[in-house]
């Protein structure tokens, strides 16, 4: 919309042109939320550039980094790693599923050394927005 308007008054130039196309870019990239999708035995985020993939059946380590903005970061036992907004396992039940699955597997192989305690907070936050929600929904809460 810029760019028209810049054009429609006769004052675009070059310059310009790219200053506005640079940011439109960084809004872009601000605003378009991550895709999360899981499966049995992976979790994967597509962001604007890249995917990031583990395996959540060969976790070795999870860790949450931040207070407000929290994220995870999550690493598997093939050097993959993935950074994960938490906020987004707690809007979806399904996905918490998959990780929590996994994350299970992992523990009985041992592949789990560092992040268990992490996980079971996490957990337990789900479960309890999970409570909240549902109480809401029938009117008791």
């Amino acid at each position: 919309m810029t760019l028209l308007v810049d054009l429609d008054a006769e004052t675009l130039t070059p310059s310009r042109a790219l200053l506005w196309l640079a940011m439109t870019a960084v809004l872009f990239m601000i605003l378009l939320p991550q895709r999360v999708t899981a499966g049995p035995g992976w979790l994967a985020v597509q962001g604007l550039v890249r995917r990031q993939r583990v395996r959540t059946d060969a976790l070795v380590a999870v860790r949450r980094y931040g207070d407000v903005s929290a994220h995870l970061i999550l690493r598997d036992t093939d050097g993959h790693r993935l950074n994960l907004d938490p906020r987004i396992l707690v809007a979806n039940p399904l996905l918490w599923h998959e990780l929590d699955t996994g994350v299970r597997r992992s523990r009985e192989r041992g592949t789990l050394l560092d992040g268990a305690d992490v996980l079971e907070q996490l957990g337990h936050q789900i479960d309890d927005a999970t409570a909240q929600a549902v109480l809401r929904a029938s009117g008791i809460h």
